[in-house]
């Protein structure tokens, strides 16, 4: 199930967070990964030291790229670099998303703008080079991690509940696009994940949001990775057009 050797491996948003947990999984399974960040140069090198002092450490098998995902010029040129280092890819995990919260009368049209640009245009852009890979190979596992709030919804996060929505819808019909070329598209959905994602919140809006959880408390990243890796595996491969909730019942 965890035998990822010889696969490559594309990650947004893959220093910190869910993204980070994702991208150590798939370097402990054998996988080269192509990590992606927006500006967090700090976190990156950080990473970069922290899989190099690794027990699992394998030479070139970490990259690291920075891009602005939300502009196409930007993941066109990140993808032809990937394209002449590694031909294909096998993998992709949309994982890179923000969040500028603010109920919609009061809603800056740049919080708004930006928080689609990044969440939804950049999961396009990303998506679309990664399919033009891997149609040569005529293989590829494309992943979206999504959240509940495009169903659910919370006060504040109209911009990121429209986001992550978009990204559902998305991935149902690229999934039917790609089918044909043996290329699955999914979306995992992470409820409360302790990363920094939570930052903002006070204690009290924590607590609360625990209670509403049915197993009484916050997911780890690495319950997320683990999901991850299931659905880009050799054993999902009549796995394609789902969401699958990490929620903790929710």
């Amino acid at each position: 199930m965890t035998d990822f050797q010889g696969r490559k491996a594309v990650i947004s948003g893959a220093t910190r967070g869910i993204g980070k947990a994702i991208a150590r999984a798939f370097l402990e399974a054998g996988a080269t990964v192509i990590g992606v960040y927006g500006s967090n140069r700090k976190a990156a090198d950080a990473f970069i030291l922290e899989w190099e002092k690794s027990p699992s450490f394998q030479d070139n098998k970490l990259f690291l790229h920075q891009c602005d995902i939300s502009e196409d010029s930007s993941v066109l040129k990140l993808f032809n670099e990937i394209e002449q280092q590694f031909d294909t890819i096998d993998i992709l995990i949309n994982n890179a998303g923000i969040r500028r919260d603010a109920v919609l009368a009061m809603m800056k049209s740049d919080d708004w703008h930006r928080v689609i640009d990044v969440n939804l245009t950049g999961t396009f852009n990303m998506s679309k080079q990664a399919v033009l890979l891997m149609m040569k190979q005529k293989y590829g596992r494309i992943i979206h991690i999504t959240s509940p709030m495009a169903h659910m919804g919370f006060a504040g996060q109209t911009n990121y509940a429209a986001s992550k929505a978009g990204q559902i819808g998305m991935m149902r019909s690229l999934s039917k696009e790609t089918a044909k070329r043996k290329i699955t598209v999914n979306c995992i959905s992470p409820g409360f994940i302790d990363t920094d994602l939570l930052e903002g919140l006070t204690a009290d809006q924590l607590d609360q949001y625990k209670k509403i959880v049915p197993l009484k408390r916050f997911g780890k990243p690495e319950e997320v990775a683990a999901a991850v890796l299931f659905l880009a595996g050799e054993q999902a491969s009549y796995i394609s057009g789902a969401v699958l909730e990490i929620t903790g019942g929710l």
